[in-house]
């Protein structure tokens, strides 16, 4: 029979095990974000953080919004890093309510609309059908699952416009817009802010009628998944402490878009520089578990 003090080593090995075992598992974070310049790259900075501060073993993965949403919902992703609020995601939030939790925003004063040049003559969206030729009668938009697609289909049901809206993606979009831009070229684009392009080019958003407002001004939130604050506390209080103000994000974003490094590469440069921006986002207990 084993004495008292094997009995307590035994014990004590148990503990220990389950123990690593449970931190093991819950040092692993998998987050999904859409291929747009700024879930980009903010998305390269919290895997940065979570694996240099904090010890995570992080997985990112660039999803469609539709899929994005059903894989947090379902699960298999713990937390979707862009949801666009009040209105671009808000079918999208409706329903997935009972499989997704709010973790808060990550960036507040966000615009979306139809962007052109600011040498384009034209300033309002109700203008557009009377240069519908410049354009090739074309709106350049993004991937078929993103809000802004879905509204900018209202809008040009709306206003009547003899327009089709091209699907594309984001960083299609973006190319096709320095294109027209460096050529003087008249271009209408499904844009938004944050994004890099403002800081590059000089561009306007298309002003809405005021009873037609289709697009408000709002905030970027993180939603997990519904047990992510029982499975992963300090996974959930991270995303919940994420905030990037307009310069701050705007400078990632523009040092991403002119590096020839990977955004991981350069996320964790930025990071390197800006240590006071990230310091309040990791949990007390968490700040010297990736050190």
């Amino acid at each position: 029979m084993l004495s008292k003090l094997g009995i307590f080593v035994l014990a004590f090995g148990l503990i220990t095990a389950c123990s690593q075992k449970s931190d093991n598992e819950t040092k692993k974070a998998d987050l999904v974000y859409v291929n747009w310049a700024e879930g980009i790259a903010y998305t390269n900075l919290a895997k940065v953080v979570l694996e240099d501060k904090m010890g995570y073993e992080v997985e990112i993965t660039s999803a469609g919004v539709g899929p994005a949403y059903t894989a947090v919902a379902n699960g298999d992703s713990d937390a979707f890093m862009e949801t666009w609020l009040p209105t671009l995601h808000a079918d999208y939030v409706e329903q997935y309510q009972e499989d997704i939790i709010d973790l808060g925003t990550v960036y507040e004063g966000t615009q979306s609309g139809l962007v052109v040049p600011t040498y384009v003559e034209i300033d309002k969206i109700s203008e557009l059908n009377a240069v519908s030729d410049k354009f090739d009668g074309e709106i350049t938009g993004i991937d078929a699952g993103a809000g802004i697609m879905k509204t900018t289909n209202e809008v040009i049901e709306d206003y009547n416009l003899d327009y089709e809206l091209v699907q594309s993606s984001g960083p299609a979009m973006t190319s096709a817009l320095k294109k027209a831009y460096e050529n003087q070229e008249p271009i209408v684009v499904t844009g938004w802010k944050p994004h890099w392009m403002f800081g590059s080019f000089d561009l306007k958003f298309l002003e809405q009628d005021e009873d037609m407002m289709k697009w408000k001004t709002g905030s970027i939130h993180i939603m997990g998944r519904k047990d992510l604050r029982e499975d992963k506390p300090e996974l959930a209080t991270f995303l919940s402490n994420m905030h990037l103000t307009d310069a701050e994000l705007a400078d990632l974003m523009v040092q991403i878009n002119e590096s020839d490094m990977s955004e991981e590469e350069v996320a964790k440069e930025w990071l390197a520089n800006n240590e006071d921006v990230v310091a309040d986002w990791i949990p007390e207990d968490e700040m010297q578990a990736g050190m």
